[in-house]
């Protein structure tokens, strides 16, 4: 599976010079059409689907009032990851004319009063599983962003959303050493996601605790496994991939070498004929069908993370990074305006493969 001299050499030439195709650039256009998507729903309370466990009557009302920071884009995690991308975008450029709005929306949202009635909400008796994993793995992201952003507003933010991290990291800590099996669906509750976006956060604010803890499951729900069944996927409502998501997972806590023999084993068929066809989206309206798209977007930015885990002169680096342009460019492709379905969530999943946010920029 490796190939050395000049034959590695032009291979990692193709492979820059795909990843520097105006197909993977998140230039300033580009970045205010998704900017855009965020800001149009980041307070936008109606419709709504709240996952609410009310303890009681007086638990009855509205999302704004239940969660004030996190209630817009449809769902609580949806309105969280629009806040990611705001704050990503700004951060990246700074000097668009975008930037200075996604700030001022930033600033109504995420006040010290609304942030620690979010936290207070979560730290809830009846609430241990709220938004657990998916939703805790986008606030974290959100708190990474932040970590990172040398802005003095952006650090009043951050600081503003530590009861409310505290509170998650807590919850995960608890949940993770009882958690005896994974869960490897293609939606909101699948582990090996949201493992890989926590432990980014988890490196990014150097919390090894939390880190040795995902190593842990991470070793003890997959590194045995053989043979994943990707010809099964997709089904109809994923927007993750779970043979896909293990992987990009597994290149974070493997060494390359470690990761390249425990690939070659979980997915043999790697490199083989149409090896992973692009998903279909028959109907961009409805709001589960709409998932595909979001997995041709998640699939590109995980085949990506698999072939930077894999060692340099790895032959597989290729075929991977041509599917993940394929994957990723029709996936963004379908992110528009047109549809709140995709819309309200789409464009968090475009910045995040664009801006290679993944691999650790």
């Amino acid at each position: 599976m490796r190939r050395n001299g000049l034959a590695c050499v032009v291979l990692m030439m193709l492979l820059v010079w795909q990843a520097s195709t105006g197909a993977r650039s998140l230039d300033e256009p580009r970045a205010s059409r998704f900017a855009a998507l965020a800001l149009a729903c980041v307070d936008k309370e109606f419709p709504n689907i709240v996952h609410h466990v009310m303890a009681g009557a007086e638990d009855v009302d509205r999302p704004s009032r239940l969660t004030p920071a996190f209630y817009g884009c449809f769902d609580w995690h949806s309105a969280v990851h629009g806040h990611w991308l705001l704050v990503r975008l700004a951060r990246l450029h700074p000097e668009a004319p975008f930037a200075e709005e996604a700030r001022t929306a930033l600033a109504r949202t995420l006040t010290q009063a609304r942030l620690l009635q979010e936290a207070a909400y979560m730290a809830h008796p009846e609430r241990a599983g709220f938004e657990r994993p998916y939703g805790h793995a986008w606030l974290l992201q959100l708190v990474a962003e932040l970590e990172q952003w040398d802005d003095a507003q952006a650090r009043q933010w951050r600081e503003w959303l530590r009861p409310l991290e505290q509170v998650t990291v807590q919850r995960l800590s608890d949940w993770l050493p009882k958690l005896r099996y994974p869960i490897r669906g293609g939606e909101h509750y699948q582990t090996a996601f949201a493992f890989g976006l926590i432990h980014d956060y988890a490196v990014q604010v150097g919390d090894h605790v939390l880190r040795e803890r995902l190593v842990d499951a991470g070793r003890r729900f997959y590194e045995r496994d053989r043979d994943c069944p990707l010809a099964y996927e997709p089904s109809g409502h994923d927007f993750l991939s779970p043979c896909l998501a293990e992987a990009d997972f597994m290149r974070r806590i493997l060494p390359p070498d470690d990761f390249a023999r425990w690939l070659t084993d979980f997915l043999p068929t790697l490199e083989t004929p149409d090896w992973l066809p692009i998903g279909q989206v028959s109907d961009r309206a409805d709001g589960k069908l709409a998932h595909i798209d979001g997995l041709n977007i998640s699939r590109a930015w995980m085949l990506e993370g698999i072939a930077a885990g894999l060692p340099d002169d790895d032959a597989r680096r290729f075929a991977l990074q041509a599917t993940a342009t394929a994957h990723g460019d029709a996936g963004v492709a379908g992110v528009s305006d047109t549809h709140y379905a995709g819309s309200h969530w789409l464009a968090s999943f475009a910045v995040y493969w664009l801006s290679q946010r993944g691999m650790g920029h």
